[in-house]
């Protein structure tokens, strides 16, 4: 086998411990020197000149929850590295240690044989961070609305049938009247706004209830939590517009495509990036977010065609999209859901517009182009000989005899 790397090693790392085993190669002979370190900083930078006095110019460690990033952050400027798929570089079953994991690691990549995962430059993690922890805390929000909602029906107050979003400025003022002791339907209901205010007989009947002191201390408890979380999301807004600066151009790039708005075009550079060089075409970058069918064939029958796991972030996003550019009229990806929906479901029609979505940002960012929509007759002029059989089969499957003639 081809040796790739003469002086490497393969980092097993832990919480508190990192083992290192570095590989050397010299006059076709092999030697195999180990140690541990601790996971501290003090104990990291022994483990860089560790590897520095061996000689060492390419290391491997598994992405083993957060804590590898420690590692990887000491040594990248120092060493090629490479992030492994823990799944990808198993050891033999039975015989397994942190001594042989580090080994075997080394050996892999002395060969050539880890593909390395894909680690986001340090303002695409920065930005990436910001994203997640953004779309966490407005889950948290959506959470604590319907611990709200949950309250408001013990208390037989049935404010959600007549407002449509009990966090609005009316429900909102309701709510903070009720947590402050106010129970009088008539007294409430004059926090009414707007087109409210005009279904003011609902919305008395609407808050009688039986409110006591434990109904109370929980509206106050959760309306307090979303309005901090609120003032998060807000921090975190501003804190975003910074590090987009750099990416504002990528971000009014991908707005372009049907279902993909500001806070989508947002998530996507941060999950994927703006270099698609990491991805040698398009297909990888759709198989690296999870959206294509995985092969799955012995003996030759297909066992199993669903797709396979991957980064929960950017799929549901993607999906989210694929939603949004189903219902944008006139455009080929409605085309496509509604062509595949019809034959397999709407969900796998979801997940083929993601991963047209994909498709189409791996393109944009590498060549720098806006989108171009192919328009939603573009699977019709595709092929006319195979729409006019589908036609002709449909009206024949209704009793009709159809012989069909070229137009002058």
């Amino acid at each position: 086998m081809e040796l790739l790397h003469a002086r490497c090693a393969g980092l097993d790392v832990h919480k508190e411990t990192v083992v290192a085993g570095v590989r050397i190669v010299e006059d076709g002979v092999v030697a195999e020197h180990l140690a541990t370190f601790a996971t501290t900083t003090k104990g990291l930078l022994q483990l860089s000149e560790y590897l520095t006095s061996h000689g060492v110019t390419h290391a491997v460690m598994e992405a083993t929850g957060v804590y590898w990033r420690p590692v990887w952050h000491i040594l990248v400027g120092d060493f090629e590295l490479v992030l492994a798929n823990a799944a990808h570089v198993k050891n033999v079953p039975g015989r397994k240690s942190d001594v042989k994991d580090a080994i075997w690691l080394a050996g892999l990549l002395a060969h050539g044989l880890i593909r390395g995962s894909f680690v986001p430059p340090q303002p695409i993690e920065e930005l990436r961070q910001l994203t997640r922890t953004r779309k966490q805390l407005v889950r948290e929000i959506a959470q604590h609305s319907l611990r709200l909602q949950k309250a408001l029906e013990d208390m037989n107050i049935k404010l959600g049938n007549v407002v449509t979003d009990i966090l609005g400025a009316s429900g909102r003022a309701i709510l903070r009247k009720l947590s402050e002791g106010v129970t009088d339907p008539q007294i409430l209901a004059d926090e009414a706004r707007g087109s409210l205010k005009q279904k003011r007989s609902a919305l008395v009947e609407a808050l009688r209830g039986r409110v006591t002191e434990h109904h109370r201390f929980l509206l106050k408890l959760h309306l307090d939590t979303v309005e901090m979380l609120e003032r998060q999301v807000e921090q975190l807004d501003q804190r975003l517009g910074g590090a987009l600066e750099p990416f504002r151009d990528a971000v009014a790039q991908l707005q372009t495509i049907p279902g993909v708005g500001e806070l989508m075009a947002q998530i996507l550079v941060s999950e994927i990036g703006v270099d698609m060089s990491r991805f040698p075409s398009a297909g990888h970058l759709v198989s690296w977010a999870g959206l294509c069918p995985r092969t799955d064939e012995s003996a030759g029958r297909k066992r199993s065609t669903r797709i396979r796991r991957a980064s929960p972030w950017l799929r549901t996003s993607l999906v989210q999209a694929a939603w949004g550019a189903a219902r944008s009229k006139g455009t080929y990806l409605q085309a496509q859901y509604f062509r595949i929906k019809a034959r397999r479901g709407s969900k796998k029609a979801a997940i083929a517009v993601a991963g047209s979505i994909i498709t189409a940002v791996w393109h944009m960012l590498s060549y720098g182009t806006l989108y171009n929509d192919l328009g939603p007759n573009y699977f019709v002029t595709r092929d006319k000989t195979k729409a006019a059989k589908s036609l002709v089969k449909r009206l024949e499957h209704l009793g009709y005899t159809v012989s069909l003639s070229a137009a002058a």
